[in-house]
């Protein structure tokens, strides 16, 4: 365990996929770090305090030492390589060229989804809004992707966990957990991520209404 001081800002929802990503990559490397909130919806991520910490001005932001870094693929890219073990992307270099695929592609596709199934429904409470169908044709998109990518039978994208499993989850469970139609073995995939402990931390922070 490293004795090294960690501070990571999230929103004050506990709501953010990406910062969900960065805590759990933080418990489960056992670094423990100081948790700070910013109310986005009153823009505390634009004052000149926050903006001294974090270049984009976006959460979540990790405070290491005297090094400060946003964006959440490379905060846990980061803490990868710092602190090696355990692992939280595959160790093979294609498998994890291909996790690392997956979290872009989750970060910059599937819009609809994210438009019409925000993690709200996730961390709060399902909508009865029906799925347009520019996200039900997103929806298609991303089983046909999840399908591809899982082994027959199998509950981690590539044998062991890796943190592209959790953000795969996230953005499955927006549909299932709002009640909308996913193909079973990918109900089953996420429901078994979302069971992790260090998932389920996050899943049961205390949250303002």
């Amino acid at each position: 365990m490293s004795s090294s001081s960690f501070i990571l800002y999230v929103d004050a929802q506990f709501s953010s996929p990406y910062a969900m990503s960065v805590f759990v990559t933080l418990r489960e490397k056992g670094l423990p770090c100081d948790l700070k909130t910013l109310n986005l919806a009153a823009q505390e991520n634009h004052k000149a305090s926050f903006a001294a910490v974090s270049l984009t001005q976006r959460v979540p932001t990790l405070v290491h030492d005297d090094f400060s870094l946003s964006e959440s693929s490379a905060i846990s890219e980061y803490l990868d390589e710092l602190f090696p073990e355990p692992p939280v992307y595959p160790r093979e270099p294609r498998d994890r060229a291909r996790a690392r695929q997956i979290q872009a592609w989750l970060r910059s596709d599937l819009i609809p989804i994210r438009e019409e199934r925000s993690t709200e429904v996730v961390f709060y409470k399902p909508t009865e809004a029906p799925l347009s169908a520019e996200a039900r044709a997103s929806a298609e998109k991303l089983f046909a992707a999840a399908s591809a990518l899982l082994p027959t039978n199998a509950l981690n994208l590539f044998g062991e966990w890796c943190i592209a499993d959790t953000d795969l989850a996230l953005m499955l469970n927006r549909l299932v957990l709002n009640g909308d139609p996913v193909p079973e073995r990918l109900v089953a995939y996420a429901r078994h991520q979302w069971q992790r402990p260090s998932v389920q931390l996050w899943v049961n922070h205390e949250r303002p209404m």
